[in-house]
Formats: C-alpha cells, structure tokens, sequence
C-alpha cells in the first residue's frame, strides 16, 4: 500500500495526541520511534496489537524505542483506548489524516466481501536520524513487538 520503503526520510507530521498535545516527528530526533497505524481504537486487532506493545513498554524503552499510534479516531476515543488498555504511549487523533496520507497508509480495504476506505495495519520503524529503518505490512497484532525487536 504504502510507497514508503527502509532508507527513505520519514514524512514529518504535526498532529495532536490524545491530550490535545502536539507532537511532531521532530520531537523524537536522536531517539528510535515506533510509528504504528491502527484502524480503530478498541476493535479486537487493535486492541491485541496496542497492548502487546504496552507490555513489552519496558523492553522498547531499553532499547531506546519511543511509540506512537495512530489512527483517524477522535482525541474522545483515543482518550478512552489509552486508559482503558493502560497504554504508556501516546495516541494521534489523526482525524484529518494528515500522518495516515503522509504515510501512504489510508485505500481500499476488504471486509466480508464489502469494499471500502480505511487504514491499513502498517507500522514503520523509524532512526535516530529520522529515516525509515523498515516498515512492516503483514502485522502480527498478537506478537507485533517480536517483529520490531
């Protein structure tokens, strides 16, 4: 989906969390970031792939990895799937798209036969110097931090 490949700059983005607090890829230079793009906040995949994430937190952090997710849901929703799921992260309420489209990351999807537009599970990993180390396509949402680490 995504024309994003390992050593190309990743896009710089300006989008707010979940607090209204605005982050920037720039925020994150001299530190590695997990980028992972989710469809929706609280669905089953979703929730499996946030969570995975948050527990193996400790383990990305002494890696030197930061994380951020993202998805087109609202600052309300991304609020209520943080607290719920207890995320250490931040979550971008992407809701205008401006990091999913930059990422190349929104098109056409398949559900139960029925064809519409969404987000495609990707998630990139990004270097200290803000280019993409690698980007992964085929999420494993269940044991997404293997695949990263």
């Amino acid at each position: 989906m995504t024309t994003l490949k390992a050593g190309d700059k990743a896009p710089d983005f300006s989008v707010e969390d979940q607090d209204g607090n605005e982050v920037k890829l720039s925020d994150f230079k001299g530190k590695k970031l997990v980028l992972f793009f989710y469809p929706k906040a609280s669905t089953p995949g979703c929730t499996a792939e946030a969570c995975n994430l948050r527990d193996n937190w400790e383990v990305f952090q002494k890696e030197g990895y930061a994380i951020l997710g993202v998805s087109a849901d609202s600052k309300r929703r991304q609020t209520n799937f943080k607290a719920k799921n207890e995320l250490p992260f931040p979550l971008l309420a992407d809701e205008d798209k401006e990091v999913i489209n930059a990422y190349g990351v929104w098109g056409p999807k398949k559900f139960m036969g029925k064809e519409y537009e969404g987000i495609h599970r990707t998630t990139f990993v990004i270097d200290k110097e803000g280019k993409i180390e690698e980007v992964i396509s085929k999420v494993k949402t269940k044991d997404h931090a293997a695949q990263i680490l």
